[in-house]
């Protein structure tokens, strides 16, 4: 595509699937469509939002990739580095590397839509033969108009706290207010980054206060508990009708933990059934500062996940450039 999206139906009038309710775009932009939701990141609205480099100040949004350390994941344990040293030089390699281990992207194979399948209504077999890999979005570009939501700073102007090792979901008209207070409106395409609080709470953690959140990350009881996306279908209801190809916060899962299963996850309903990339431990800290002092929270964002056949996720690679 070269020019904005048309035709694209409100998420009401989205197809739904009948056993659940629940709405999808499938098809919407091609019966073999592999991009999902990036395909609203025109050329069009690419070249809009180079517009916004102004001073060319860059803030890198990624984490070092060996944090969290350790892993909350149960499942997961650090990558080992190996460094080789010659007198010419040297080489490295990586060992029990998980690209869901830091800031990253989710990519589409990542998390299936129950016994509908994946994005498309594809099934395992089909991303054997390569469908729906992270390739796919490397070769694209994760690139367009960039728009912090900065609950933190929002929260401290209007004379109230949002504990971030607490649960609070963040609903659209929540949202709504955030931007609202940055004198920020949302464009067709806009890639949302959500700054919670958490990283930087994380951050400040000593190595025991670390060590004892491993591998509380997908625990019902007992799990840890954070601020982010309210899990309802209204969110992506939102997220849809806004356009959003890509959301990303600086929290272990962009929407709220812990989990319940009577409110949903809303994982499920962005990613297999409407193709949103999905973004997870994001460093917001310098993003906030930037925006802060310029008092503009719209920025030109560049990301490049990594071209890996099949990848089901990928590191973010993320920038900001004012």
């Amino acid at each position: 595509m070269s020019e904005s999206p048309k035709g694209i139906p409100a998420y009401k009038d989205l197809p739904i699937i009948q056993k659940t309710g629940a709405h999808h775009n499938w098809g919407v932009f091609g019966d073999t469509d592999e991009l999902g939701a990036i395909n609203f990141l025109t050329q069009d609205r690419v070249k809009s939002a180079a517009k916004l480099v102004h001073d060319g100040f860059v803030v890198s949004l990624s984490l070092p990739l060996d944090l969290p350390k350790p892993q909350l994941a149960r499942d997961r344990a650090g990558y080992a580095h190996h460094i080789e040293r010659r007198r010419s030089g040297g080489d490295d390699k990586i060992d029990n590397f998980y690209l869901q281990g830091s800031t990253q992207w989710d990519g589409l194979g990542h998390v299936r839509y129950r016994e509908f399948g994946y994005y498309g209504g594809r099934e395992d077999e089909d991303l054997d033969k390569g469908e729906l890999g992270i390739d796919r979005w490397a070769e694209h570009g994760i690139v367009g108009r960039g728009v912090l939501i900065d609950l933190p700073e929002f929260a401290s102007a209007s004379g109230r706290t949002v504990p971030p090792n607490e649960r609070h979901g963040i609903t659209p008209p929540e949202l709504e207010e955030i931007l609202s207070w940055e004198h920020t409106k949302l464009e067709g395409g806009d890639i949302l980054l959500v700054r919670t609080g958490w990283l930087s709470w994380y951050l400040s953690l000593d190595d025991e206060g670390r060590n004892g959140m491993a591998g509380r990350l997908h625990n019902e009881e007992g799990g840890m508990e954070c601020p982010g996306l309210d899990p309802a279908e209204a969110t992506a209801a939102w997220l849809w009708n806004n356009q959003v190809p890509a959301i990303a916060a600086d929290n272990p899962a962009l929407e709220a933990l812990v989990v319940r299963k009577e409110e949903g996850f809303l994982h499920r309903l962005i990613l297999p059934l409407l193709g949103m990339a999905v973004g997870e431990f994001w460093n917001l800290e310098g993003l906030s500062a930037a925006c802060k002092s310029r008092r503009r929270y719209e920025f030109l964002f560049v990301s490049a996940p990594l071209n890996i056949p099949n990848g089901l996720g990928s590191p973010g690679n993320g920038i900001a450039i004012f």
